[in-house]
């Protein structure tokens, strides 16, 4: 019953605590972290079919005739035909059919639609409670799902924009309203934008970098380091690949046993292509390496700092 899904009971104790605010003039932060969108895709209620698997777009893997699939979605492929039922826990990456591909999209929505609706309360909560005119409200994700992109569900070690790119929105109430950006940004940098706002001095040795509403004030380049302890078959015992994203590039690099990448995300975004070894792009190829070095040596920790510094 939709009544005791997780979405319901977050939303329902975030309500209550709104409420416990009224008159209340002190600062707060509440953090809601709902588990879904998540597997096993288990939308309650009227959200299970509120979305037809026949309405939702098939990947372009599957139409791609041509496109010859990465060793870790060969391997994928090759484990789920050996075993079907591969993957139930939800515990890496598999292969998944076109079908399933639709079924996955269509309870994601369902999923997201409860969300919608529990941040719809949560907000009208807050307006009740008389909070509203003076919270900044926040909504982002850790993670994406591939979701049948390159014939994939779950996530792994795995770059493409379906998995590292998520949502994030910014709504405070003395800003401008409805302003966008394209200006690049890391989860770290959310942080030192709400420390920044609220007049705090932020730790030693956060490296976020503050985001500007207006935009403009954003990264060079997104840089993106991966590691598990989880071993697999495509990336070796412990997986590890570093990422740059820089102007219309995606540039990865694996330790071990992967290909690395480079996609054109211009022209080709739902990178399908990899030019890694195409002597065309070698020139690109070398810059976004350097820059990849750059980014690792800026990030290397200095904390606690030196003698002479201190």
């Amino acid at each position: 019953p939709e009544e005791h899904y997780s979405t319901s009971y977050i939303a329902d104790r975030v309500c209550e605590y709104l409420d416990s605010r009224r008159g209340n003039p002190d600062p707060f932060f509440l953090m809601v972290s709902f588990p879904d969108p998540h597997h096993p895709f288990t939308p309650p209620g009227k959200y299970w079919d509120m979305y037809r698997p026949e309405d939702m777009p098939v990947p372009q893997a599957y139409a791609a005739n041509d496109w010859d699939p990465p060793d870790y979605v060969k391997i994928a492929e090759r484990d789920r035909a050996n075993d079907p039922t591969l993957g139930q826990s939800g515990g890496q990456t598999v292969a998944v059919s076109s079908r399933e591909a639709q079924e996955a999209r269509a309870l994601t929505c369902g999923m997201i639609a409860m969300i919608d609706d529990a941040v719809g309360r949560i907000r009208n909560a807050a307006a009740d409670a008389g909070v509203m005119d003076n919270t900044v409200q926040i909504y982002t994700s850790d993670h994406g799902d591939h979701l049948g992109e390159h014939r994939l569900l779950f996530k792994g070690a795995e770059q493409y924009d379906s998995l590292t790119h998520v949502p994030f929105i910014w709504a405070d109430p003395k800003g401008p309203s409805g302003a966008r950006s394209a200006d690049l940004a890391q989860t770290h940098d959310i942080g030192s934008t709400i420390l920044e706002h609220a007049g705090l001095e932020g730790a030693i040795g956060m490296q976020g970098q503050v985001m500007s509403v207006a935009g403009g004030a954003g990264r060079d380049a997104a840089h993106i380091q991966y590691e598990t302890q989880r071993p697999q078959e495509a990336f070796g015992a412990r997986p590890r690949v570093h990422s740059v994203v820089h102007g219309q590039w995606r540039l990865s690099i694996y330790l071990g046993k992967c290909r690395n990448e480079l996609f054109d995300l211009e022209n080709d975004p739902g990178e399908m292509t990899n030019l890694w070894d195409s002597e065309d792009h070698a020139a690109i190829k070398a810059m976004l390496i350097e820059k990849l070095a750059e980014l690792e040596i800026a990030v290397a920790n200095r904390v606690p700092l030196p003698t002479a510094h201190g």
